[in-house]
């Protein structure tokens, strides 16, 4: 029996090892996938079994498309608002949260916005007098749509609305600036 050197010891094991991998490689190797030309045509069958395509297939798509970029809601609503710090008013806005519209004092009823009218800190005050900017901003800026909610007035008298434009909230907008919070009904500091 002839006795092996190290030099082919080393390649016995090379060999060995090496095959080892090709086997492990050959077990990890994922399927295939189909062609591009197979999905397309087995999207074309299903389609087709399913009515989706056919001569009034253009029409459903372009009537889809027409209520897809159709706005949200019926904005009806609108004005060109000023400033009004107290008492009534037309077409005003109070403050971050409050506007007057058509002699009808609204309350923005989805955010709680800093006080302008006997601000807390100095904090406050700034960030009231840039959420009442902003406000009257966003309310001139097209037509919007008032959604009443569970309540319809507050305990001071004003109406309770959602204010909306396009289907998105004005006060979310707020809230998303940082110049009001979500209305979780109760106040909170804002020094």
């Amino acid at each position: 029996m002839k006795r092996m050197t190290d030099k082919e010891r080393v390649q016995r094991a090379w060999r060995y090892e090496a095959g080892r991998a090709s086997q492990a490689r050959l077990r990890r190797q994922k399927p295939k996938r189909p062609s591009f030309a197979v999905l397309v045509i087995g999207g074309v069958m299903i389609g087709g079994a399913l009515g989706w395509f056919g001569p009034d297939a253009v029409e459903r798509f372009q009537g889809a498309r027409r209520e897809a970029m159709a706005p949200v809601g019926s904005d009806t609503l609108s004005a060109q608002f000023g400033f009004c710090h107290s008492g009534g008013g037309t077409n005003c806005v109070v403050d971050g949260d409050t506007f007057w519209f058509q002699g009808q004092r609204v309350r923005v009823m989805d955010i709680d916005a800093p006080e302008t009218h006997e601000p807390r800190c100095a904090e406050e005050a700034a960030l009231g007098a840039r959420a009442t900017r902003r406000l009257q901003d966003l309310m001139n800026q097209g037509p919007f749509s008032l959604e009443s909610g569970d309540r319809d007035t507050d305990r001071y008298g004003r109406a309770l609305r959602v204010v909306s434009r396009g289907g998105q909230s004005i006060g979310e907008m707020l809230v998303a600036e940082g110049l009001a919070r979500e209305w979780d009904g109760a106040r909170h500091p804002w020094c």
